[in-house]
């Protein structure tokens, strides 16, 4: 089959197209013909070096994020059958091949069906952010109605589908953007209240929003010095959940409120082989969330071939893309 790799770790240029085996069937798997794939900061860092340790051996295919059309089942495999069109986020890294590929081998339980009413392109757009939103705000935090929830990144990957779960889950949601447009998404996505975070400093939209309380919840999407400003905002007994956690930061301030911090690494059932059943079910309930006009994904308008992942790369790694972006296989 055809597969794009990459054989060192570079820039947008390492991606060659290459003829590898196709993946052999083996139990609690499905062959997938891959249609669609997203780009994800974590792809931008596998194919740079910055994760060595996680990253598939050399030739490497990359991208975690699927959406396809299954070929075939393992013979144990009863939950899925040939030509069911399924979703998720199964591989790329280290010890599963990813969906750079006219062929992907997953394990079911990583996959769920599709969304009927999405496109492959659509769907591929869903799997790694939903799942780390899911957890970040269900698992971790369990939000509960009536909570006062700031997600920072509100267009961002991970935090347009934290918008619309916590609104789902009845939150009075907040959202920091960098610029008016991206709040009116934001807005039009279910947030109640927009935070330019370029114009307003933390400590004048914590006093203008929640009389200085701070918030229940903070759902920190963008890692960094973001953590710090997440921890600044927070309410005393409050929490904070953050997906980039892999920094060094003061936490002084989250001790003098008694404010919890979380963290989430959707990976650990791919690198591990744990829990890899509460990632299909999570989909599972994302796609009748879907499906019942609850979520829908942010597509980055401009949207790329498989013999275009340079240049999507590129977009992703320059700032300027507006949700996901997608790259579909052309007919």
């Amino acid at each position: 089959m055809k597969a794009h790799v990459i054989n060192r770790y570079g820039d947008t240029s390492v991606f060659e197209i290459r003829e590898v085996p196709k993946p052999a069937l083996k139990p609690g798997h499905a062959l997938v013909r891959v249609m669609a794939t997203s780009v994800n900061p974590l792809d931008i860092k596998l194919r740079s070096g910055l994760l060595p340790d996680i990253t598939p051996e050399f030739p490497s295919i990359l991208h975690s994020d699927i959406a396809g059309i299954i070929e075939e089942v393992a013979p144990d495999v009863t939950s899925l059958q040939a030509g069911d069109h399924i979703f998720g986020c199964a591989g790329g890294v280290k010890g599963e091949g990813g969906a750079l590929a006219e062929f992907m081998l997953v394990d079911v339980r990583l996959i769920a069906k599709k969304p009927a009413s999405l496109s492959m392109s659509e769907a591929a757009a869903l799997p790694l952010v939903s799942i780390t939103a899911w957890e970040a705000l269900f698992e971790k935090i369990k939000l509960a109605p009536g909570q006062n929830i700031l997600i920072h990144g509100g267009t961002g990957g991970v935090g347009h589908i934290g918008i619309q779960l916590a609104k789902w889950a009845g939150a009075n949601v907040y959202a920091t953007v960098s610029s008016d447009e991206k709040g009116a998404i934001a807005r039009a996505l279910g947030a109640d209240e927009i935070i330019n975070y370029r114009t307003e400093s933390v400590k004048d939209y914590v006093n203008r929003l929640t009389n200085g309380k701070g918030f229940d919840v903070v759902f920190d999407t963008v890692g960094g010095i973001n953590i710090d400003n997440s921890i600044a905002a927070v309410a005393q007994y409050g929490d904070v959940v953050s997906i980039l956690t892999l920094s060094t930061h003061d936490l002084s301030n989250l001790h003098l409120k008694s404010a919890n911090f979380h963290a989430v690494f959707m990976l650990l059932p791919l690198l591990y082989n744990v829990q890899r059943e509460r990632h299909g079910e999570i989909l599972s309930r994302i796609s009748r969330l879907v499906e019942e006009g609850r979520l829908q994904p942010l597509i980055n308008p401009e949207q790329f071939s498989f013999d275009e992942i340079g240049k999507a790369h590129a977009l992703l790694e320059s700032g300027k893309a507006t949700g996901k972006i997608v790259i579909t296989r052309e007919h």
